[in-house]
């Protein structure tokens, strides 16, 4: 009991002098007070897959864009979103995104990318080395911080060539998480952050702030384009829709970009896996071996793995935090699924299942084991921060953030 106490108090002492940062999350622990090494030439080993993984995901979307309209409604993709998956607004596919990595025999392998909005940001940007400094050991993210602010600063200037432009961050302003993101990412660019209920829109003029003024690049991390669509002003004005639009016209500039939402959607890992099932030549050899050494088969119906008698993921095109996310047996029956269901309306993908591996790790419920997944980060498709997140089965919202160092001694 002792023990616990003890790591009750420092956990304490330690993350309430840490200002924006949300150590808990709904009255449960979150942020642990304590730590996972690496050694540095496997902290080398999963820049180099991220690296790989991202450049198969954003050739992908050069081929996407092109598709027709068709292939991408089958995708799942809204048909509201169709004119606005073509656009190419900056070079970079997403400017921040996150692979969700397990460890699997010496290598890993992707179980999705965040390319559009994804969180543990300041967790392994910022807060990983804070741990670090505390436990007296090398932070595997230093520097980092300095690379997300220059992908920041200079996906905003890719976006527009007004020599001033108004740039707003937005996100739920009552939501500590998104919000305390945002402003984390806002730091040191000239702007101003107005929470999202406060954008007004004027259909096919522009989009303006609190105070009347016109914005000229919104950057919306945490806010999905499929949430989106659907918003409605009290009038029921289609207010997500005309966002859409004034981005199509040119009179919005949005980051991530569009591209980004086109590699969110899941089905994307079914169409790279059957494009390597056939071999196809969009790929190059060396593309084709990385593919089936980091990806996992992924289909649009279950009976490739239901042959082959292997377990199974069914979790929806659009998705996040483990919602709506089932696991099958090699039998094809459901063993295990998450209690939230807010995403069933979207096309399923099914890909096989493999294990988490276990880890042992403190908290305020004392030692306990939990199932770890690898966030790995890439800026504008460069391998950037990593870091953890320890839990269940299925990673949800209420998996633990579990920080990583470096071990002592190099390799």
């Amino acid at each position: 009991m002792r023990e616990s106490n003890d790591y009750h108090t420092k956990r304490q002492q330690f993350y309430r002098n840490i200002d924006g940062f949300w150590a808990d999350l709904y009255g449960e622990e979150y942020a642990l007070y304590d730590i996972k090494l690496l050694k540095e030439e496997e902290v080398t080993r999963i820049r180099q897959i991220s690296e790989r993984i991202g450049t198969i995901f954003f050739k992908s979307a050069s081929l996407l864009r092109n598709v027709p309209d068709e292939t991408l409604l089958e995708m799942g993709f809204p048909k509201e979103t169709i004119s606005f998956l073509r656009l190419k607004t900056i070079p970079a596919e997403s400017v921040i995104s996150r692979l969700d990595l397990i460890p699997f025999g010496d290598s890993y392998k992707c179980i999705e990318i965040n390319a559009d909005t994804p969180t543990f940001i300041k967790e392994l940007f910022s807060i990983n080395g804070l741990v670090c400094n505390e436990f007296d050991v090398a932070n595997p993210n230093e520097g980092m911080e300095v690379l997300l602010r220059k992908a920041v600063r200079h996906s905003i200037n890719e976006s527009i060539a007004h020599p001033s432009p108004h740039i707003v961050f937005t996100a739920h302003e009552d939501n500590i998480e998104d919000r305390e993101t945002v402003l984390f990412l806002q730091r040191g660019v000239p702007s101003k952050f107005t929470p999202l209920h406060q954008l007004q829109i004027q259909r096919g003029v522009g989009l303006f702030d609190e105070e009347g003024m016109k914005i000229d690049v919104l950057y919306r991390q945490t806010f999905p384009i499929e949430s989106l669509i659907t918003d409605e002003d009290d009038e029921g004005n289609p207010i997500g829709r005309w966002l859409l639009e004034l981005v199509e016209e040119g009179k919005l500039m949005i980051i991530n970009p569009p591209s980004a939402f086109l590699l969110q959607n899941k089905v994307v890992q079914a169409i790279i896996w059957g494009l390597h099932e056939e071999y196809h030549p969009f790929y190059t050899d060396e593309e084709h071996e990385w593919i089936e050494e980091y990806f996992l088969p992924t289909y649009l119906e279950p009976d490739p793995l239901l042959e082959k008698g292997v377990p199974f993921v069914k979790k929806p095109s659009f998705g996040r935090e483990g919602d709506t996310v089932e696991i099958f047996n090699g039998d094809g029956q459901l063993v295990h699924q998450d209690a939230q269901k807010s995403y069933s309306e979207f096309l399923p993908v099914y890909q096989q299942f493999i294990e988490h591996p276990t880890v042992t790790f403190q908290s305020e419920k004392g030692v306990q084991q939990g199932q770890l997944l690898l966030g790995s980060f890439l800026l504008n498709g460069k391998s950037s921060a990593i870091g953890y997140r320890v839990g269940g089965t299925i990673t949800n919202n209420l998996s633990y953030y579990l920080p990583v160092g470096l071990l002592k001694g190099g390799g």
